[in-house]
């Protein structure tokens, strides 16, 4: 009877323990946020094969529990600003979640280590208030060639560039800037001085830029410091609603109504400017003046496109985890921006031409970028994963363009409805 008990407890002993997993994987997501859905759908996969290991995921845009623990978890890595999704396996962490390929192939690295030598968990010492022993977390695809403007050689990575083209293109084309830069430049072409146009144009050109590169700075800070907040996109996608359709209505009644334009008040203040800068004697008086000109301009034309900076700032918090490629896309918008104005300013230096913007040009260009916003907002509300998507880009890009292409085709003159 001895001998069978002590049979019984070595059977015991030798058989394989039912206990917890032996290795848990923390992941932070939000709701909306595309880089997470990929990440989620690598991890139902991993949790599948490997039956070692849970996938713990805390979403931080609802539950205000989670993104507390998200704050402390980034606090106590030393990470000053961070994005979703946020993954700790045992002592390792990374920022951002970037192909299979990469980061989810890194992941299982870390697993294999993990399952193969005990690791620390680094978010149970965290919640304990003891410093956690793990490395500084990497943003994911750091190994990885990511250019702001080419992205790589994987369509599923040029979305968001193609994004920042389509919407920087479109805000280019923005009938308050064209009308400040034509004015000033036809009432410049009487002088029949290149080297004053070039000057003065080139000047012009580059502080709108700079300023508009300091107003979505202004509104992509506000955004970091907000965080994954679910109300925050569903704001911005609200409001780019209200100002696509405001847009769409000044195509169809152009000057009746609410209207995002410089008001015709605050026309004679700019006219007063530009002649200003033609009083100028020397250069530098000149030049100095149309700093101003520009400075000024650029408040009111705010007015007319205010809403692509902030949804597009908006769709740059969730669809890139990393604040200094988030950066370096705005630096290529602004880029983007500011082609059109010069483009502009060569022609009239090249011709010494005097054009001003039709109203029959500036309402179609109201109704492209109203309709783009539009679309833009209407998926930020219902799908924003979906907003940063290469299919879903090219999509909102040629919806836009046929609706104006149509639209100009039936407005044309001589045109029959």
């Amino acid at each position: 009877m001895l001998k069978a008990i002590f049979l019984l407890f070595a059977l015991v002993a030798a058989a394989p323990a039912a206990e917890s997993p032996a290795l848990t994987i923390h992941y932070f997501r939000a709701d909306g946020c595309p880089h997470c859905e990929d990440a989620g759908a690598f991890f139902a996969r991993l949790a599948a094969e490997e039956p070692r290991i849970v996938v713990r995921d805390y979403e931080v845009s609802r539950d205000p529990d989670n993104r507390a623990l998200f704050q402390a978890a980034l606090a106590a890595l030393g990470v000053a600003e961070g994005g979703v999704p946020f993954i700790l396996v045992g002592d390792w962490a990374t920022l951002g979640y970037h192909t299979d390929a990469t980061t989810g192939a890194e992941v299982r690295r870390q697993v294999a280590r993990c399952l193969a030598a005990d690791c620390p968990d680094a978010l149970a010492a965290i919640r304990a208030g003891r410093a956690p022993a793990v490395q500084s977390p990497r943003e994911a695809g750091a190994g990885v060639l990511r250019l702001p403007f080419l992205g790589e050689l994987d369509a599923a990575t040029l979305s968001l560039p193609l994004l920042t083209l389509a919407v920087a293109g479109l805000d280019a084309f923005n009938p308050c800037a064209f009308f400040v830069l034509l004015f000033l430049l036809s009432m410049m072409a009487h002088q029949k001085s290149r080297a004053r146009m070039l000057a003065v144009g080139g000047i012009f050109v580059l502080f709108s830029g700079l300023m508009y590169f300091a107003f979505m700075a202004a509104w992509l800070n506000l955004f970091q410091l907000l965080g994954q907040l679910a109300w925050v996109t569903l704001a911005a996608g609200l409001l780019a609603v209200l100002v696509g359709a405001v847009n769409i209505k000044d195509f169809f009644l152009f000057g009746r109504g609410v209207s995002l334009s410089i008001p015709e008040s605050r026309k004679p203040d700019i006219f007063r400017r530009a002649r200003a800068v033609l009083a100028a004697d020397n250069l530098p008086t000149m030049l100095a003046a149309t700093v101003f000109l520009a400075v000024a301009a650029n408040f009111y034309e705010l007015l007319c496109t205010a809403g692509f900076p902030m949804v597009y700032t908006r769709i740059l918090t969730l669809g890139e985890p990393s604040p200094g490629v988030r950066y370096l896309y705005l630096l290529l918008y602004n880029l983007v921006y500011v082609l059109p104005l010069a483009a502009i300013v060569a022609a009239f230096v090249r011709t010494l031409g005097a054009r001003k913007l039709g109203e029959r040009e500036g309402r179609l260009l109201k109704l492209l970028s109203g309709t783009m916003m539009l679309e833009l907002g209407v998926l930020l509300l219902f799908a924003p994963e979906w907003v940063s998507r290469l299919g879903v880009a090219f999509a909102l890009l040629a919806v836009a363009v046929g609706v104006t292409w149509i639209a100009a085709r039936l407005t044309r003159p001589g045109a029959t409805a």
